[in-house]
């Protein structure tokens, strides 16, 4: 088939769009679950102001849809920033550039933090669903916060978050679709670059979807892993 032979010319260049969207993708969930779990953290803690702050950032940043604070961090971001450098500049007399953001680079951040709000949340919960006795009966043998948690909290509520994080990390992969709007090389762009110029538009947005599929149906497979390793020892209720 004629189409085949067309896709198989672009290929190289389409599975290099694929590595990186895997790459912003694995860029992004480090960020929301290292973030993620400060904020959990903070959203649990006696602080009135850490709570607050915690709750704002999940609500707002769950209230607006992604591709709105994509585009808004992005180009809004970038304009904000140089306007008020201009300015600044032209005040003191003063010559400075232009800052371009980089696409690889805010695409990552700008994912992981959007998805950090839902990791905190899903660390939130896995937290609590830890027995509270288990810390008192720490706190009474003298165990520091910082062990509690890494000895005792961390390994159980790992358990109870892995479906949370299993189900963020499918719908963070996918979210990187997204990145070729600010004119990421991903593999969304280049199957969409390769549409047009060869006129087989279906092909190439069929590859697209295929990439991503073949990344969520491996992912699935590694959670599902994950889960049957941490639940080795647990009872399972019927």
């Amino acid at each position: 088939m004629q189409s085949i032979d067309v896709i198989s010319q672009w290929l190289p260049t389409l599975l290099k769009g694929a590595s990186l969207s895997l790459l912003v993708a694995l860029t992004a969930l480090l960020i929301s679950l290292v973030l993620g779990m400060l904020i959990a953290l903070s959203r649990l803690s006696d602080s009135r102001i850490l709570n607050g702050l915690g709750l704002a950032y999940t609500t707002i940043i769950r209230g607006i849809p992604e591709l709105v604070l994509l585009l808004l961090i992005f180009y809004g971001g970038q304009q904000f920033i140089n306007d008020t450098r201009f300015a600044w500049a032209d005040k003191n007399g003063v010559d400075v550039s232009a800052i371009d953001f980089s696409p690889f680079w805010a695409g990552a951040i700008i994912i992981g933090l959007i998805y950090t709000a839902y990791m905190a949340e899903t660390f939130r919960g896995a937290i609590l669903a830890v027995p509270s006795g288990q810390r008192e009966a720490a706190n009474a043998y003298g165990l520091s916060r910082l062990r509690i948690f890494w000895r005792i909290i961390l390994p159980q509520m790992t358990r109870h978050a892995l479906p949370g994080i299993s189900n963020n990390w499918l719908v963070m992969l996918k979210a990187t679709a997204l990145v070729s709007l600010i004119s990421l090389q991903d593999v969304v762009k280049l199957s969409a670059d390769a549409a047009k110029a060869t006129g087989y538009q279906f092909t190439f947005y069929l590859f697209a979807g295929v990439v991503f599929l073949c990344f969520t149906t491996l992912s699935i497979i590694v959670f599902r892993y994950l889960e049957r390793h941490y639940s080795i020892g647990y009872i399972r209720s019927s």
